[in-house]
């Protein structure tokens, strides 16, 4: 299962109560109140958990967590970051 996808079924398993079907994966998790404060920290541990990454205080940004693809574009690059420095 790519990126993307593991994302979208955490998200709309965790706070859409499994209702995937408006989830897009540009959609605004903070504009559609679909993940607040205490929803990012839940979001950040499996994002960490799941993809073996370590998110720093200064990354928890919206343009990092903000959507699907943001979340998966900052996954790429903390993976690519990983890989370089192996």
């Amino acid at each position: 299962m790519e990126i993307n996808e593991k994302l979208k079924s955490f998200v709309a398993d965790n706070f859409l109560f499994g209702q995937a079907d408006s989830l897009n994966y540009d959609t605004d998790f903070f504009e559609k109140g679909i993940i607040d404060s205490t929803g990012i920290v839940e979001l950040v541990s499996y994002v960490e958990e799941t993809f073996n990454i370590t998110v720093l205080d200064d990354e928890l940004v919206p343009e990092n967590f903000s959507s699907i693809n943001k979340v998966s574009e900052f996954i790429g690059r903390k993976q690519n970051e990983i890989a370089k420095a192996s």
